[in-house]
């Protein structure tokens, strides 16, 4: 039961695979030399999703309690330049959703027009307001429902989505979403 990590995968692929396609310059790979990190960014792209999003937190969020967590999958694509690391959130031992946080090192990308991205790749995608760097919220074929938000983190383009059941609204999703894109 992998369907909501696999479906936050494949969006985040899809948002830098989409700008890096000639529609969003702004994508496009950097050639100037990149900066080395500090200490306290480097520790914020290795930190997991699982760390920057608690069970309880989303268990509040759904209003279920027992809400479990599990490092889910990680990634790497190849055509888009993202990493991704995932967390599954279980009750009872069924998915309830999961956090994916792609990084695209080496790429330079405006939050804006990643979010752009994702609502060309999305039809029916909808702006969340309360995000400085903006957020979409969408539903994937009427099976999940996501909410994804982009920032630069330590010089890093990323993308952090937290994708669920269809019947998770936009409203139980952006405490859960604001708390982990913080994080990041």
């Amino acid at each position: 039961m992998r369907a909501y990590p696999v479906a936050l995968l494949l969006a985040a692929a899809a948002v830098l695979t989409a700008c890096s396609s000639g529609d969003q310059q702004a994508a496009a790979p950097s050639s100037a030399p990149s900066k080395p990190a500090s200490p306290s960014s480097q520790a914020k792209q290795k930190q997991e999703p699982c760390t920057l999003l608690s069970a309880s937190e989303v268990g509040q969020a759904i209003k279920i309690p027992g809400v479990t967590s599990q490092k889910g999958p990680d990634q790497t694509n190849a055509a888009s330049g993202g990493t991704a690391t995932s967390c599954e959130y279980l009750v009872g031992g069924k998915q309830a959703g999961a956090l994916a946080v792609t990084r695209y090192e080496g790429r330079e990308a405006k939050p804006a027009d990643m979010i752009a991205a994702i609502k060309k790749a999305k039809p029916g995608a909808v702006d969340v307001p309360g995000f400085p760097d903006g957020a979409v919220f969408y539903l994937d074929e009427q099976k999940t429902a996501t909410l994804a938000a982009a920032k630069i983190s330590g010089g890093v383009p990323t993308l952090v989505n937290y994708t669920g059941p269809v019947k998770m609204t936009q409203q139980m999703m952006v405490p859960l979403v604001k708390t982990a894109v913080t994080a990041a």
